[in-house]
């Protein structure tokens, strides 16, 4: 009866599956446009095509119909409300409660074409031969020991194995160099950088042999600035003629989990920038032998770059097992979306422990150290397994020279050519003059013995790891750069890093947030003083006007890009430094946001003015004033209050964003009679709102002024308050304390309205146009979400947990998390206060507990910002004692261990749940964002910062906020994390329904309720059963190692990482000239196309800009899986096509050059109304002359 009970069920099930993919097929058949096009294929193919055609322009008339119908209903809406602007309604409340706000009216339309969301499909997407996350799931991680090589294996191999072509093998003498981590930077090059070049220029023209690489820019750029010009010379010469290799040339080497990929290509640009002038050389191989896991986002760049080859380090010791096993640790590394092998990067991947000396000759780390001469009797270093080196002398080196053989051979075993790659060098090596020739002098006494003994076949030699590539490629035949024969293509990433045992370097992905939070800001800033400075001397040029425009601003902007580069540094942003380093790195993050608001503020000034004539620049006087300001390196920001009067203040709000933004601008000003104009003298609603002194008492330093306001692309808009007794349009927000019982003394800021619920225990829920939000009348935590459109809520609930570490042996520290079991539910003293907040433009509940505060806010505005929830979360674990804070997300969603997260917020990885790892080895970094999804919704958390983030349930969200750790954990920084900040978290929750949800729900429905009813009638099977059982058949299936987000996601993204500036215009003497907005784009640009920068190039000469600038595009791929949303701009994708002549407002492209992605190689000029066009996910940049 069992028996058939189950064949029953599951040949239901499959009548179910054939049903349902029959519809599928159909459906598709129906509407997707390349099944159109392919209708030739079938009979009277000819009529076919034609009526599908008729189809098509049949629907391209409906579309363009409903535009028009829109635009004209939208004209005569204007035309009735006196003309459109957001001052002619008033906002209204609903009969159920909710505000109704009329915005401007202005008609916005989505258009995406069917070819651009063909790619998210995957179909044409190249496959590989290895994918990590098929990797993860074959591996079983169980850390045999492997003898000498503890976690590898016995190497053995034929003695003769190399006699009809000798082994080559390539010794590449480095030094590692932090810029920051026990030492500061400037400490670092005082006492051992600088003696290290100064050293390098004597003994390598020793001999000419002799060879050497390095990597950063920063340091080597110090060292040149401080040192004549023979000095210079004579470095130049060993690196032209190939002593001396630079190696990736960025200006750090950079961490690869928490950076995103605007900082991480800016600081390879400064780098890159850097050698052209300076010594005219451009950099093939890439070096990253200690960021704590890898990305294929840096192999993208690099090759991108013109690079053709690099090289990693630190992987977990299981994946090099297998990789050394099955000789694939060279391998051709592909981005996941690649469709014709193009992003193909060369990647040799080190095979053992470390990038010290004894785990780079061979297996056994006791004999490599032997080979260490640094290490020689006498000296502070020694070896620890108690084995030291020996001078090579005539009397030994026979022995000495096969005994590292051996290791050489069996190394080689590990690869697929005959040619052997062994570095040596460590952290901070070769700073004394001594080293230098312990360790030259020894190798090349066994180069000279190997060499001279042709029974060895063996060619040792110095080299640079360009040399060895070099030899890589002439041994298999091919062109640098290409993949040699049977050599595997992979894809995927190398996170979460493990050296040892449990131990997964998954805390630094949190470690010390408050800095990570203002690494973002702070590239926001830059970015956008980039792009206004740019336009402000393009500008100033055309207008004859150059020699008045301070371009010594560039100084400010060279700075600050050097010290974004500084803090992308594996042990700056990680939160891995000491914490003397980490005070240094926040001085120079808050100088430099601080020279970047000048930058912005007096490119704002020049781009403003209505009459060019008028400008006037003095240092001493400046005309704008910062939006908020910071008391010291390690505060949070505070608004700076805009005193009003019966004279208009004047407000130039910074949209830093490529498409129109409709937003609320919020400033804090002294009135509550605020009054706020548009340009042209147009009345905004207001909504007036208390700052808050604690949890109960509203601030006596001012009153929040929040306005709607739609702001042209990377453009200013300019507005004007008042103190005005005529403030009608001005609406008090609603606030509500409930206060759970607690006896606190309360303050109410007059005119704003207070109210109190003592002992209130009833859920609640706030609203928008878009969204209804339900809160726990005990915690004031979110409980669920629903969107106006759906019938139903989604149960979104907002938890907060606690991790320990563990009681014995290994703790968690910097960069290890080692908790003591599953987090627990964070457990308060006191109940919360929770604070409501209800009003015309935005609504808000704020809830106080003792270690946190959390406010979850949502905009009643059209687009972007109305569409997601605006969540911050300010934490403060200071008197914790080893203890994590996590936030968790609960959701009804089926994500079934499936999470995907961004990659340095350049694309998405999906991961799995493995059971089989520990807790820690399941927690990933979150640059940017991370989602959960199933056939219906998709959740996306947005992220202001990098987090460590998980999913360890279906349906669950969860991510680590701060970090308090006692103790080091014994990988070299010797402190914990003990210097915690009051750290402001800024996320955005976005939930999406799928487009196809609503088309097939029903029909699945319908099968599910007649497949139910015949299972019932026959055997009494439960509802449960056949709901479980028919989901497995019909869930998302998430095994592609390739997802995106949609483009409101994107969008979402992008406003919250790149927010508006509000800048106040000084009050003048004279009276302020007048101003009128500045809107740069010609046109709308694709919204699938990011413009990341436009950097002024430098003079080669001076530091000054010279006459052109880098333009640097990213086309995103995105999903169009999503429901298309209004995003209240118009949206348009062009497959990839952009004309960039006429792009900008009131200047001419004389020239567009298009170059390599660090502008270090010129392709062939373009003609200036020439068309480009982009392939999805591409990054490039172009060499523009505006005037």
């Amino acid at each position: 009866m069992k028996l058939r009970k189950q064949v029953t069920v599951c040949g239901g099930a499959v009548f179910c599956v054939a049903v349902f993919s029959l519809y599928l097929m159909l459906d598709r058949v129906q509407h997707d446009p390349t099944h159109r096009q392919n209708a030739g294929n079938f009979p009277r193919s000819q009529i076919s095509v034609l009526q599908n055609r008729i189809e098509q322009l049949e629907q391209l008339l409906e579309e363009n119909h409903q535009i028009i119908s829109h635009i004209k209903d939208s004209v005569l809406e204007l035309t009735e409300n006196g003309g459109g602007v957001p001052g002619a309604q008033l906002p209204f409340r609903n009969p159920n409660g909710s505000w109704n706000f009329p915005f401007d009216g202005q008609p916005t339309f989505l258009s995406i074409s069917p070819q651009d969301c063909q790619f998210a499909l995957g179909t044409r997407r190249q496959k590989t031969d290895m994918q990590m996350l098929d990797v993860h799931s074959m591996l079983n991680f169980d850390n045999v020991d492997g003898g000498v090589w503890k976690q590898g294996f016995e190497i053995l191999y034929d003695a003769n194995e190399w006699d009809a072509e000798p082994l080559q093998v390539f010794v590449v003498p480095h030094s590692h160099n932090d810029p920051g981590w026990i030492k500061t930077f400037d400490k670092y090059y005082s006492d051992q950088t600088q003696h290290i070049f100064n050293s390098m220029l004597v003994k390598l023209k020793e001999d000419p042999r002799r060879k050497f690489i390095w990597s950063e820019i920063s340091f080597f750029a110090k060292w040149w600035e401080s040192v004549d010009s023979q000095k210079r010379e004579a470095m130049r010469k060993l690196i032209l003629s190939g002593q001396l290799e630079i190696v990736t040339g960025g200006w750090v080497m950079p961490d690869e989990a928490n950076v995103h990929y605007f900082a991480m290509l800016d600081q390879l640009i400064e780098g890159h920038q850097w050698l052209e002038k300076n010594i005219g050389v451009t950099p093939r191989s890439g070096w990253a032998v200690d960021p704590f896991g890898h990305s294929p986002t840096m192999a993208y760049l690099l090759k991108k770059a013109n690079l053709t080859s690099m090289l990693i380090q630190r992987v977990h010791y299981s994946i090099k097992k297998h990789f050394s096993a099955t000789r694939s640790l060279e391998f051709m590394w592909r981005q996941a979306w690649d469709t014709d092998s193009s992003t193909d990067m060369f990647c040799h991947m080190m095979p053992f422990y470390s990038y010290d000396v004894p785990h780079t000759c061979g297996p056994d780390p006791k004999v490599c150290c032997q080979f260490d001469f640094k290490r020689l009797p006498g000296g502070r270093v020694n070896c620890p397994w108690k084995v030291p080196p020996h001078a090579i002398t005539e009397s030994n080196v026979a022995e000495r020279a096969n005994l590292l053989l051996d290791q050489y051979r069996k190394k080689s075993k590990l690869f697929r050519s005959k040619v052997v790659l062994v570095p040596l060098g460590d952290d901070f090596r070769y700073d004394k003059s001594q080293e230098w020739d312990q360790q030259y002098l020894n190798y090349q006494r066994l180069f000279d013995y190997m060499n001279s003994h042709p029974e060895m076949h063996v060619q040792a030699q110095f080299g640079t790891l360009s040399d060895y590539f070099d030899a890589v490629y002439k041994q298999n035949g091919v062109a640098q750069g290409s993949r040699p024969p049977a050599f595997p293509v992979l894809s995927g990433d190398f996170f979460v890093y493990a050296d040892r045992e449990d131990h997964y370097w998954s805390g630094y992905f949190t470690s010390r947030p408050f800095y990570k939070n203002l690494d973002r800001v702070l590239e926001s800033h830059l970015r956008g003083a980039e792009i206004l400075y740019s336009l402000a001397v393009a500008q100033s040029r055309r207008a004859g006007m150059e020699g008045r425009y301070p371009v010594t601003d560039y100084s400010l902007l060279t700075d600050a890009r050097r010290n974004v580069g500084i803090f992308q540094h594996h042990d700056a942003i990680t939160g891995t430094a000491k914490e003397a380093v980490v005070i240094d790195y926040g001085f120079r993050l808050l100088r430099s946001l601080v020279s970047l608001k000048i930058v912005i503020m007096n490119a704002a000034h020049f781009l403003i003015l209505r009459n060019k004539d008028t400008y006037r620049y003095y240092h001493t006087e400046p005309f704008l004033e910062p939006d908020e300001k910071r008391a010291t390196q390690q505060s949070l920001p505070e608004r700076v209050l805009i005193e009003l009067d019966s004279t208009p203040r004047y407000l130039v709000v910074f949209n830093p964003v490529e498409q129109e933004r409709v937003c609320l601008v919020t400033v804090l000003v002294s009135s509550a009679r605020v009054r706020v104009l548009t340009e042209d003298g147009q009345t905004i609603p207001v909504q007036l709102s208390a700052q808050w002194s604690s949890s109960a008492e509203m601030s006596k330093g001012g009153y929040l002024a929040s306005f709607p306001a739609r702001l042209p692309a990377l453009g200013l808009a300019v507005f004007q308050l008042y103190d005005s007794f005529d403030s009608s349009l001005t609406l008090f927000s609603d606030s509500l304390l409930r206060l759970h019982g607690q006896n606190l003394a309360q303050r109410r800021l007059d005119p704003l309205p207070l109210r109190i619920h003592d002992s209130d225990q009833q859920d609640f829920f706030i609203q928008s146009q878009n969204l209804q939000l339900w809160f726990s009348g005990t915690t004031g935590m979110l409980e669920s979400i629903k969107r106006k459109e759906d019938q139903q809520e989604l149960k979104l609930r907002i938890e907060f947990l606690i991790y320990g570490t563990r009681t014995a042996k290994d703790k968690s520290g910097a960069y290890l998390f080692l908790p003591d079991g599953p987090a627990k539910p964070y457990a308060p003293k006191e109940p919360p206060v929770v604070r409501v907040v209800e009003g015309p433009l935005f609504s808000e509940v704020v809830c106080y507990y003792q270690h946190f505060q959390h406010a979850v806010r949502i905009h009643n505005l059209p687009g972007v910002d109305g569409l997601s929830l605006d969540v911050t979360t300010t934490v403060d674990i200071r008197d914790q004692t080893n203890k994590e804070l996590a936030m968790r997300l609960v959701t009804d969603i089926q994500s079934e261990g499936v999470l995907f997260t961004d990659l340095n917020g350049f694309q998405i990885q999906p991961r799995r749940y493995f059971h089989k790892l520990p807790l820690q080895a399941n927690f990933y970094p979150m640059p940017s964002m991370a989602y959960i999804q199933d056939v219906q919704h998709r959740l996306t958390l947005h992220s202001a910062q990098a987090l460590g983030v998980a999913s360890l349930k279906s349906g669950e969200l969860k991510v680590i906020l701060d970090r308090r750790l006692m103790q080091d954990d014994n990988r070299g920084l010797g402190q914990g994390l003990k210097d915690n900040k009051r750290t402001a978290n800024h996320f955005r929750i976005l939930l999406e329904k799928r487009a196809t949800a609503n088309k097939h729900a029903g029909f699945l429905s319908k099968i599910t309720s007649i497949f139910h009813s015949l299972i019932s009638y026959i055997y009494g099977a439960s509802t449960q059963e056949v709901i479980v059982f028919l989901s497995s058949f019909f869930k998302v299936h998430d095994s592609q190692p390739i997802s995106f987000p949609s483009l409101l996601s994107h969008m979402t993204s992008m406003f919250l990482n790149h927010k508006v500036l509000a800048l106040p215009v000084l009050p003048k003497k004279r009276g302020v000239p007048p101003l009128q907005t500045f809107s740069p784009l010609s046109g709308t640009m694709p919204c699938d196309f990011h413009l990341l920068n436009l950097r002024s190039i430098q003079n080669k000469d001076k530091l000054t800009p010279s006459l052109d600038a880098a333009l640097i595009l990213h086309r995103k791929g995105f999903d169009c899986g999503l429901e298309a949303r209004n995003l209240s701009f118009n949206c348009s994708t062009t497959q990839g096509k952009l004309s960039l002549a006429g792009m900008f407002h009131g200047l001419d492209v004389h020239t567009v050059q298009p170059m390599s992605l660090s502008l270090m190689y010129a392709g062939t000029p373009l003609s200036n109304v020439s068309q480009i066009q982009l392939d999805p996910m591409e990054i490039s940049s172009f060499r523009l002359r505006l005037g």
